[in-house]
C-alpha cells in the first residue's frame, strides 16, 4: 500500500503531499489542472522516463518520493529475491527491520534524474524492478493492449493463477532450448557440407608443419650454429692463436713460463712461509693455462664440420622461417596453430557423431517442450470458459447485461513460441442479435475500458498474485464512459478495492461518489509560473467538487441534491 506520495516542482506542482489510505482513493480537479502530472510523479517512481520540460520554472530540480507499506509476508531479503537481476542490490539497499519501503527520484532540468531505495542511490532499473512489485498502473489508453493477441494470451493466463505463471516459465525455458539446439544443428550442418575441403586445407597445413617438426630450442641452436659456421675461419684462428700463445707445439709459451716460475717461487716459499700462498696461485694458474690451451685446440678440432652442413642448417631456419610467416610470426605461434588444426580437423571428422548426439538432445528437448506446452494449453482450455463467465458477470454490473463474450484458444501460426503454441482471441457481441467479433474489431472505446476493468476484476478476484503489490493506478481508464455506466464503473472500482489500494484519477461525479478518500487538485492561474495544490476532501468539501463535477454553480440547490444523492447511494 501507498502510504504517502509527495511531489516538488514537477511543472505546475510546486508542492503537493498525498496521504492515501485503503480502499479506493480518487483524485479530480478541472481538466488541465495537474490530474496527469501526479500519474506522471507515479511513473518516475515505476522507473519511467522524465518528460522534457517537466522540472518547475526557476526551481534546481523536481523531487518525487513514495513510502511505501511492504507486505506483511515479505521480508526485505523476499523482497531483494523478487528483485530479479538486481536483487543483490535491493538486498542492501533495505534494512532488515524495514517496516516501510521509501522510493524516491530526483529530476534535473538537463535531463538528469537518480533514483533512491530507502535513501540509498539506485539505479533506474531498480525503482522499474522494485515498483512493479509494489503497484500496478493503468493509464488512459491501457484498454487499447486488449487489441494485441499477446495482451489478451496474458490475461488468459494470468486469471489461470500463479502456477500458470510457472509453466510460462517452463516453456519459456524449454523453447529456448529447443531453438539453441536447432541453430547448433544448422551450424553444424553448414559445417558439415564445407567439411572435405577444410578438412584438405587443415591436412596440408598440419603435414607442413609437422614434416618440419620445429621446436623453439632447435631454432636457437641452429641459429647460433649456423654462425659458427659462417665464420669458422676466423674462429679456428682465434682459438689456435690464443693456444699457441699459451702452449706453443716449439719454443715457451705462457704456460712454460708460469711453471718455471711457480717452480722458482716454491724455493722460495721454503726459506718464507709467507710465500706459500703466492706460490700455489702460481701453480694453480700454470695449470688453468694448460687446460685452457686444450680446450681451445679441442675447439679447433671440432670446428671441422660434415660437407654441406652449412647448407642444412641454411635450409631448416629457412624452412622454420616460412612457418613463421604463415602462422604469427614465431615457432610458438606456428605450434599454437598445429594444435589448433588438430583440434578443429577432430571437430570435423566427428562431426555425424555430434549431429547424431544434436538430434537426439533435439528429440528430447522438444518432447519436453511438447509435455510443457500441452499442460499449458489444457490449462488455457480449461480456464478460458471461466474467464468468459468472470468477464460476463461483471460486464452485466458494468452495464453490458446483453453483451456476450467468448475466449477462443487455439492453435497460433508458427507453431510453439515463448509462450506456447496457442492463440488467443476475444470474441464480443455487445448487443443481441449480432455475432460475435474480436473485441478488436467490434468494441467501442467505452466498451474496451469496461472489458479491460471486467478483466481486472476477475483476474484479481482472489487478490493479487504472489510477488504483486496491492496498489492498482487507474489514470482515467473511464474515459468516453457517462450516466448509468459510470455509475456502474464506480461500483465495480469500489468492489475492486476491497482488500487492497485503488487511485483512479477521474472526472466522473459518479466514480467519485464512491471514494473512501477524496483528493482534489486546483490550479491557481494569479501566480508566474501557475501553481497546482492537492486537498483532501471530506464532508461538505466533497459535495461540493461533485458539484463542480456535475458542471453546476455552486448555489444549485438541485445539484448539491443530487451530489448528495450520489454519495448517499454509495454506501
Amino acid at each position: 500500500m501507498l502510504h504517502e506520495l509527495r511531489v516538488q516542482n514537477l511543472l505546475l506542482m510546486e508542492h503537493a503531499e498525498l496521504r492515501l489510505g485503503p480502499g479506493l482513493n480518487v483524485l479530480t480537479g478541472e481538466t488541465g489542472a495537474g490530474k496527469t502530472l501526479l500519474a506522471h510523479a507515479l511513473d518516475l517512481l515505476l522507473g519511467g522516463k522524465a518528460r522534457p520540460g517537466i522540472v518547475r520554472d526557476g526551481a534546481a530540480e523536481a523531487y518525487v518520493e513514495g513510502v511505501f507499506e511492504l507486505p506483511p509476508n515479505w521480508s526485505p531479503a523476499r523482497l531483494a529475491q523478487a528483485g530479479g537481476t538486481g536483487g543483490s542490490q535491493f538486498h542492501e539497499r533495505i534494512p532488515e527491520d524495514a517496516e516501510e519501503l521509501v522510493l524516491a527520484r530526483r529530476v534535473w532540468p538537463d535531463g538528469r534524474t537518480r533514483a533512491y531505495v530507502c535513501g540509498r542511490s539506485a539505479t533506474v532499473a531498480d525503482l522499474r524492478d522494485m515498483g512493479s512489485r509494489l503497484l500496478s498502473f493503468y493509464g488512459q489508453h491501457e484498454h487499447r493492449k486488449l487489441m494485441l493477441t499477446n495482451a489478451q494470451l496474458d490475461a488468459l493466463d494470468s486469471f489461470c493463477g500463479a502456477e500458470q505463471a510457472e509453466r510460462r516459465r517452463a516453456m519459456a525455458a524449454a523453447h529456448e532450448r529447443v531453438r539453441e539446439i536447432e541453430a547448433r544443428m544448422v551450424e553444424l550442418e553448414g559445417l558439415v557440407g564445407a567439411r572435405e575441403r577444410e578438412l584438405d586445407l587443415l591436412e596440408f597445413e598440419l603435414r607442413e608443419i609437422e614434416e618440419v617438426n620445429p621446436s623453439a630450442e632447435e631454432a636457437s641452436e641452429l641459429g647460433a650454429e649456423r654462425e659458427r659456421l659462417r665464420h669458422q675461419d676466423a674462429l679456428r684462428a682465434g682459438a689456435l692463436t690464443g693456444a699457441e700463445a699459451i702452449a706453443p707445439e716449439e719454443g715457451e709459451g705462457a704456460a712454460a713460463l708460469l711453471s718455471r716460475a711457480a717452480r722458482e717461487l716454491e724455493t722460495a716459499a721454503a726459506l718464507d712461509p709467507s710465500l706459500q700462498a703466492l706460490a700455489e696461485r702460481l701453480a694453480a694458474l700454470r695449470f688453468e693455462a694448460e687446460d685452457a690451451a686444450g680446450e681451445l685446440r679441442a675447439y679447433v678440432d671440432g670446428l671441422d664440420s660434415e660437407p654441406g652442413r652449412l647448407e642444412f642448417v641454411e635450409e631448416r631456419l629457412a624452412a622454420f622461417a616460412k612457418l613463421e610467416r604463415k602462422h604469427g610470426g614465431s615457432i610458438a605461434d606456428v605450434l599454437a596453430h598445429a594444435e589448433a588444426c588438430r583440434a578443429r580437423r577432430d571437430a570435423l571428422q566427428g562431426a555425424d557423431a555430434t549431429f547424431d548426439g544434436l538430434s537426439a538432445e533435439l528429440e528430447q528437448a522438444r518432447a519436453e517442450r511438447e509435455a510443457v506446452g500441452g499442460e499449458l494449453s489444457r490449462v488455457r482450455a480449461e480456464g478460458a470458459p471461466r474467464l468468459a463467465e468472470a468477464v460476463l458477470e461483471r460486464l452485466s454490473e458494468l452495464a453490458m447485461a446483453d453483451a456476450r463474450f467468448e475466449v477462443a484458444v487455439q492453435a497460433r501460426d508458427g507453431g510453439y513460441g515463448r509462450r506456447g503454441r496457442d492463440s488467443v482471441e476475444f470474441l464480443i457481441a455487445p448487443n443481441p442479435g449480432l455475432p460475435f467479433g474480436p473485441l478488436r474489431e467490434v468494441a467501442s472505446g467505452g466498451e474496451l475500458s469496461r472489458v479491460m476493468l471486467a478483466l481486472l476484476g476477475a483476474a484479481h478476484s482472489a487478490g493479487p498474485p504472489e510477488g504483486a503489490g496491492s496498489l492498482l493506478v487507474f489514470d482515467e481508464v473511464d474515459a468516453g464512459i457517462g450516466g448509468h455506466t459510470a455509475r456502474a464503473v464506480g461500483a465495480h472500482l469500489r468492489d475492486l478495492a476491497q482488500g487492497r489500494q485503488v487511485l483512479c484519477i477521474t472526472h466522473l461525479p459518479q466514480v467519485a461518489a464512491m471514494a473512501t478518500n477524496h483528493f482534489m487538485i486546483v490550479k491557481d492561474g494569479s501566480s508566474s509560473p501557475a501553481r497546482t495544490s492537492v486537498t483532501a476532501l471530506d464532508g461538505d468539501g466533497v459535495v461540493e467538487e461533485l458539484v463542480r463535477m456535475l458542471g453546476a454553480d455552486d448555489d444549485d440547490k438541485a445539484a448539491r441534491g443530487h451530489a448528495r444523492e450520489l454519495l448517499k447511494s454509495a454506501t
